[in-house]
Parts: C-alpha cells; structure tokens; sequence
C-alpha cells in the first residue's frame, strides 16, 4: 500500500502560497537596506551573466547598501569585502570601457584564466582567510569569522576575475554561493540568504552564456583564418 507523505500530497497551490508566505515573511523581517541591497543584487548579476556594463554601476550602489546590512549583522569581513569590490567595479568599469574603445564597441573578450593568475589568487586567498579569520576570531565580536573570511576571499578572488572577463569567474561564484545561503540564513538574513539562492542560479546561468559566447568567438577567428 502506498502511503503519501504531508509534502507529496500538497497541492502545486499549496506549496506556490508556502513559497509566497516565506518570501513575504522574509521581506516582513528584512530592514529597507536589505530590501534595496537585493534588488540591485539581481540586477547586478543579471546584467553581468548578460555582458551589460552596467552592471558595474549598479554593484557599486549594492556594495554600498551591503556595507550597512553586513556590519550590523556582525559580519565584518563581508562588511569590508563591500569596499573591495567597489574597487574592482571600478577597475572593471574602466576595463570594460577601454575595451569597448579600442575595438570599436566590440567587447573585451573572454578568456580562460592564466594558470599563473589562478595560482596567486590561490596562495594570496589562502593567507586572507586564515589571518583574516583568525583576527577577527580574537580581537572582535565577528560571526563566524572563518567562513566569513574565507567566502571573502573566494568573492574577491570571483570579481577579479569578472572583471578581467576570466570564464572560471563564474564557477567560483557558484561555489562561494551555496556558502552564503548557509551563513545568511544563520545570521537571520532571511531575505538575503534567498537572495544567493538567485545568485546561484544567475552564476550558473552566466558560465553557461560566457562560455557559449566564448566558443562562438573562437569559431569566428578559426573561420577568417581558414578563409584568408
């Protein structure tokens, strides 16, 4: 005899309307900056997987929104991470924009990761997690502050390499991803935590399109030299 379980005999209204009463009571319980912060976070990431420049200025006011919500949730690595990847936006803003320039509106292109770079960012992350973790562990009140520092150092490691157009970019933000559904969620930022739940998807979504668009440039450049 087949017995269903509470969950397989709900209805698709009645798990749509559990979903809706989660969101609404993650967003009853999120402060206006939270509420502003993942906004412009999808939109960011959104238009980032979609080669939009302008996701450099709208992840310049997100950083700017999550250095508030992070700091008074005790979160003081990914407090100051805000500051460092308003540097890279900036760096990236105006990387993107000489690309542009210098290839008349054509993209900067997309290119895999130098295994060098990949090894420097490897070593440098290593060194901040532990001493960052370890400093904040004993000389503030910081919420977990190894999981903090090291997802701080794997976001930084992400956004250098998006900004330099590196594919693998995206793989890291995956990765770091699911750590911060966890770690949100455990420092009651509901909404934030489902925030990264979208992130994932969206970072998925952008390996799959920069890669797309990524063998579709290198078959462009084999075909014009095959033809001269």
């Amino acid at each position: 005899m087949l017995i269903l379980s509470p969950v397989a005999a709900l209805s698709l209204p009645d798990i749509l309307s559990a979903i809706l009463a989660a969101v609404a009571a993650a967003i009853r319980s999120a402060s206006p900056l939270e509420v502003a912060g993942v906004l412009t976070g999808v939109a960011c990431v959104w238009l980032a997987a979609r080669n939009s420049i302008w996701n450099f200025p709208i992840g310049i006011l997100n950083g700017v929104l999550y250095m508030a919500v992070f700091w008074q949730s005790r979160l003081y690595s990914d407090a100051g991470l805000q500051l460092a990847f308003i540097a890279l936006l900036l760096y990236g803003w105006a990387r993107w924009l000489r690309g542009n320039a210098a290839a008349e509106a054509a993209p900067l292109p997309i290119t895999r990761t130098p295994p060098r770079l990949a090894a420097g960012l490897l070593g440098a992350g290593l060194l901040y997690a532990l001493v960052a973790g370890f400093l904040f562990s004993t000389r503030t009140d910081a919420a977990l502050p190894y999981w903090d520092s090291t997802t701080t150092a794997i976001s930084l490691a992400a956004q250098l390499l998006l900004s330099r157009r590196h594919l693998e970019n995206w793989l890291l933000w995956v990765g770091v991803d699911v750590a911060y559904v966890g770690m949100y969620w455990h420092r009651d930022l509901f909404l934030t935590s489902g925030l990264y739940v979208i992130f994932l998807g969206l970072a998925a979504y952008g390996y799959w399109q920069w890669r797309r668009e990524m063998r579709a440039a290198a078959g462009t450049v084999t075909a014009s030299q095959g033809g001269a």
